[in-house]
């Protein structure tokens, strides 16, 4: 699965929940399809969630320490990591 189709599933997600908040437990098994059926909203809803994810800035929580191969390490795969979700590292 690759990282759009992961945001994507989230994106889903996050919808079904928020509709059957909002409609009840009864609207879960037509949410998804709905999705797919009011193409105007669904691309506004998709837009929004991208630029929230875009939005989104994290420092990468471990420092680089000089001469320290494990520090480098640590911070490569972190931000690999923070990256494939979505999110910008900054720091």
């Amino acid at each position: 699965m690759t990282n759009t189709d992961k945001i994507r599933a989230e994106f889903e997600a996050a919808f079904v929940e928020e509709q059957v908040r909002l409609h009840g437990e009864g609207f879960r098994g037509s949410a998804v399809h709905m999705i797919y059926q009011d193409t105007v909203n669904v691309q506004a809803a998709r837009w929004a969630w991208q630029a929230s994810r875009q939005a989104l800035r994290v420092t990468n929580p471990f420092p680089v320490l000089m001469g320290c191969p494990d520090s480098a390490w640590a911070r490569e795969v972190a931000e690999k990591s923070l990256r494939a979700q979505g999110l910008k590292v900054v720091g």
